[in-house]
C-alpha cells in the first residue's frame, strides 16, 4: 500500500527584463511556507541556475532532469510566478519531465505603489500565458482561488491543502489495489464492473475464492495465538459482550485469513462476498473484519462492490479519514432533502460512537440468526458529508462518477444495523441522475467536505467523467 509524504517540484517562473530579485524572494517565501507545513520540495539551487528560477530552455532542462531524478518523491508541481515570467520555461519543463502529477499555478499579486519598472511583476497577466501554453501542451493544472495570491495569503494556504489532497486521490487511484474475495452474490447484478477499464486507470484487481479465505480460516485451531489476538482485537475495537465465545473465535478465524490476503497481495483495499456462502458455510458476519480494516484505513466494502471500494478508498485519500459503503436507503418522512443511510452493518467505527457487536435481522431472517453474528449496529451522529460514487460504463468503455456534499444529522431513527439520517440539498434532483444514468444503489460517504478534491483529481487528472451535484458556484 502506498505511503503519501508532500513533497512538491517547484517552477520559479522568470522573465528577464522583470526584477530578478523577485524569484529570490520567491524562493525564500516558498522555502519558509513548506517547513511551517511540513512540505518537502525539489526546486533548482541558486547555483544550478539564475536565483533557481526558470526562464531559457536551458533552464527547463535542467529543471526537468532535477524533476526525473526525483520522480518517485514528487507528488505534484507547484508553478510560482513572482513575475510575468517565461511561460515556454514552464511549459518545456512539464513535458521534459514527463511526471504527469497534478499541477497548480500561482502567480504574485502586484503592490499598486510598486507598478515602477523595478518593482513590479505582472504576475496577473503572466499566469494567463502560462496557462494558455499548459492548456496547448496538453498539461492539466489546477488554478488558485484568487487569481493572484501572496505564499503566506491564507486563502493560498487552503488552496494548497486541497491541492496536496487532490495528489493524494491522483497518485493513490494510479496504483490502486483492489481485492475481490468471493463471486458477487446472485442476485446483486448492480455491483458488476469492468476490470479492464479500471486496468487503463492503472487500478488492478486481484481475486480470490471465497472458498480459499474460509479454508485458511478453519485451519486455525481456537488457541492459535493470532486467533485469541484477534479475539482481544475484536474485544477492544467494540462491545461484542452479546456475541457468544465460538462466534467471536468464528469472526477472529475469518479476520486473521483476510489480514494474511491483504498482506500477502499489498492491496489498498478489499470488496467481499459478504452473503449467503459466509454465513452457511463459516457460521458468522464479516461486517465487523471489514469495520476493523476499514478502520486501520484499508477501506472494505460489502457485496464484493469493487467500484464502491475504489470510491471508499478515493474519499479516504482525498480527506485522510476511513470512508462507509451505505444504501440510499429510505426517504425521511415528508422531507425531500433527507433519506437514511443504511447497512446491516459493516462501518468504520469512527461512524458509530454506540458502536455494537450483535447478528444481522434481515439476513437473519433466511440464514438463521445464529449465524449472522458479526453484524455491527450503532447510529451516526451530525457530522459534514461528502457523498459520491465512481462506476465503470462498459457499454461506453469509460469510468463515471458523482460527487456531492451535505450533512449527516442528529433527527430521530428508530431501526437497527448502521444508520444515519443525511440532509443532501436538491436530493430529489440527484436522485433523478442516479436513477437516470443507472448508477448504483450504493454510495460512500465520508465525513468532510472535499468534493471538489475529488472531482478535480477524477476530471482534471484521471480523465473521468464527472457530475459535481450543486457544485458551488466558482
Amino acid at each position: 500500500m502506498q505511503r503519501f509524504t508532500p513533497c512538491l517540484g517547484v517552477i520559479i517562473g522568470n522573465r528577464d527584463f522583470f526584477p530578478d530579485k523577485l524569484v529570490g524572494e520567491a524562493r525564500a517565501d516558498l522555502t519558509k511556507l513548506f517547513k511551517e507545513l511540513g512540505i518537502d520540495a525539489v526546486m533548482l539551487s541558486p547555483e544550478e541556475t539564475k536565483l533557481g528560477g526558470v526562464e531559457t530552455h536551458a533552464d527547463a532542462r535542467k529543471c526537468a532532469e532535477l524533476f526525473r531524478r526525483h520522480r518517485d518523491r514528487i507528488n505534484g508541481v507547484l508553478v510560482c510566478l513572482p513575475n510575468f515570467g517565461d511561460e515556454k520555461g514552464v511549459a518545456d519543463t512539464l513535458k521534459l519531465s514527463e511526471l504527469r502529477v497534478p499541477v497548480l499555478v500561482q502567480g504574485y499579486p502586484d503592490e499598486l505603489d510598486k507598478l515602477d519598472v523595478v518593482r513590479r511583476r505582472d504576475s496577473f497577466c503572466g499566469k494567463i500565458s502560462a496557462c494558455n501554453n499548459l492548456r496547448q501542451a496538453g498539461i492539466p493544472y489546477t488554478l488558485t482561488t484568487k487569481h493572484v495570491v501572496h505564499p503566506f495569503d491564507a486563502s493560498f494556504r487552503a488552496d494548497l491543502s486541497r491541492f496536496l489532497a487532490v495528489c493524494r486521490v491522483v497518485a493513490g487511484l494510479r496504483h490502486a489495489r483492489l481485492g475481490a474475495v468471493g463471486a458477487r452474490p446472485g442476485a446483486f447484478n448492480t455491483v458488476r464492473y469492468s476490470e479492464k477499464i479500471l486496468e487503463r486507470s492503472g487500478i488492478s484487481v486481484t481475486t480470490i475464492d471465497l472458498s480459499e479465505i474460509l479454508g485458511q480460516a478453519a485451519k486455525l485451531g481456537e488457541t492459535h495465538a493470532r486467533v485469541t489476538a484477534k479475539v482481544d482485537e475484536i474485544r477492544a475495537y467494540a462491545n461484542a459482550t452479546a456475541v457468544p465465545p465460538a462466534k467471536l473465535v468464528q469472526m477472529a478465524r475469518l479476520g486473521v485469513a483476510l489480514d494474511d490476503y491483504v498482506a500477502a497481495n499489498q492491496l489498498d483495499a478489499t470488496a467481499i462476498q459478504c452473503w449467503n456462502s459466509l454465513q452457511q458455510n463459516h457460521g458468522c458476519n464479516v461486517c465487523t473484519s471489514m469495520s476493523m480494516m476499514s478502520q486501520a484505513m484499508l477501506p472494505s466494502a460489502c457485496e464484493v462492490d469493487v467500484t464502491g471500494v475504489l470510491t471508499m478508498y478515493a474519499m479516504q485519500l482525498a480527506s485522510g479519514s476511513p470512508s462507509a459503503l451505505v444504501d440510499w436507503n429510505n426517504n425521511y418522512g415528508a422531507d425531500d432533502d433527507k433519506c437514511v443511510l443504511f447497512h446491516c452493518g459493516n462501518w468504520a467505527k469512527s461512524f458509530l460512537p454506540d458502536i455494537k457487536v450483535l447478528n444481522a435481522p434481515i439476513l437473519g431472517s433466511t440464514l438463521g440468526i445464529e449465524n449472522t453474528y458479526g453484524a455491527l449496529d450503532g447510529r451516526t451522529p451530525a457530522s459534514p458529508l461528502t457523498y459520491g460514487r465512481i462506476s465503470t460504463d462498459d457499454t461506453a468503455g469509460k469510468i463515471r462518477v458523482y460527487v456531492g456534499e451535505g450533512a449527516l444529522t442528529n433527527d430521530e431513527l428508530k431501526t437497527f444495523g448502521n444508520r444515519a439520517v443525511a440532509h443532501v440539498p436538491k436530493l430529489q434532483k440527484l436522485m433523478r441522475y442516479i436513477c437516470r444514468e443507472g448508477f448504483e444503489h450504493h454510495v460512500v460517504m465520508n465525513a468532510s467536505r472535499t468534493a471538489d478534491v475529488l472531482a478535480e483529481a477524477c476530471e482534471r487528472y484521471l480523465g473521468w467523467s464527472v457530475y459535481h451535484h450543486e457544485r458551488a458556484e466558482e
